[in-house]
């Protein structure tokens, strides 16, 4: 396994971070004990979760995901762990029905993971996405407004409240704006706060839209990019080739994602596949690997409903991608830019 610096902490995570929303929904507490004890024992030490989670959310079973990792946390040695969850925004009234990333409802959140997790800190507070209206899960144009605001100032002193009192190491970002990760900079500067060491937005083969405005900041700023859906929600593994769906599958389950099911998507998919098989490489670990050579991505989020899959995953950085894959890859993108954004 490989490990990079958490922004400027003196944290080193894996490259590889295994995410979890699909416990408690796609997976039992079994196999997600059994992914974790894989994962840790092929050297990751870094576990992406949310209080939202699993997904797609319901009230029946939030917070599940967590629940299922203190269980398991609780015959781990702790501080060998780097865990992150996040605080919900707005938008989810089974969680929240008030106003969302506030003061209060920061700590309540903050204090509610704990417990499910059953640890005493979150070494990663991440912020699931604004509480303003901007642009986030793929929406396009841009319609300004103040509604659903909550100031960027109050959560920034919510988070550094909960670091005061030992509850949380550090903080990131999550589906954030240059203007946003802009914000939290400036005024973690200005009023002596927390900075913000992470940001953890999609980028993947099918949406490389990180790397317009974002890439540079995360770059400079040292808040690297923690990479999710870097398979496009399983697109780019080619399982879903030629019409397949199959069993226990997100899109074959869930209807409602469609952010990397339109037809140019699967197009470019398809390409990306063909230039896979053409050099001997599996489809998924070409674009796995294609996120771990990039310099300003900190950790690459995976998901797996089977250990099969996630032990694919995990192998993905032992590829480096030649220069004629490489090539290959800015071809396709050149011909059908972000279809997923």
């Amino acid at each position: 396994m490989q490990y990079r610096p958490l922004g400027h902490t003196d944290l080193n995570v894996s490259l590889i971070c295994l995410g979890t929303m699909t416990w408690g929904e796609q997976n039992s507490y079994q196999e997600a004990a059994e992914q974790l004890d894989f994962s840790l024992e092929a050297g990751i030490n870094f576990f992406d979760l949310a209080e939202m989670y699993p997904v797609p959310p319901k009230p029946e079973t939030q917070g599940r995901t967590e629940q299922y990792f203190g269980q398991w946390l609780a015959g781990q040695k702790r501080e060998q762990l780097i865990v992150a969850t996040k605080v919900t925004g707005p938008g989810m009234a089974h969680i929240s029905q008030g106003p969302s990333l506030t003061k209060e409802r920061v700590l309540v959140a903050c204090q509610g993971s704990l417990e499910r997790m059953q640890t005493d800190y979150i070494d990663l507070y991440q912020v699931h996405w604004p509480a303003r209206s901007t642009n986030f899960f793929g929406k396009l144009g841009y319609e300004p407004s103040d509604e659903l605001s909550t100031p960027i100032l109050e959560t920034l002193e919510a988070l550094a409240l909960l670091k005061q009192q030992g509850k949380i190491r550090h903080i990131g970002l999550s589906n954030e704006t240059p203007w946003g990760l802009m914000r939290y900079l400036e005024l973690a500067k200005e009023f002596d706060l927390p900075r913000p060491v992470s940001i953890q937005n999609p980028y993947n083969l099918l949406n490389r839209t990180f790397e317009v405005g974002l890439a540079e900041m995360a770059w400079r700023e040292k808040c690297g990019l923690l990479a999710y859906s870097p398979l496009a929600f399983g697109v780019l593994s080619g399982k879903y080739r030629h019409g397949q769906q199959p069993a226990n599958a997100r899109l074959s389950l869930f209807s409602r994602f469609t952010r990397y099911n339109n037809e140019q998507a699967r197009a470019a998919a398809e390409q990306y596949c063909q230039l896979a098989e053409a050099h001997g490489l599996s489809p998924a670990q070409m674009a796995l690997a294609f996120i771990n050579q990039q310099a300003f991505v900190t950790s690459n989020i995976i998901g797996a409903t089977s250990l099969e899959q996630l032990q694919e995953n995990i192998a993905s950085v032992e590829l480096s991608l030649s220069d004629e894959v490489l090539t290959g890859i800015q071809e396709i993108h050149r011909q059908q830019p972000n279809p997923s954004p």
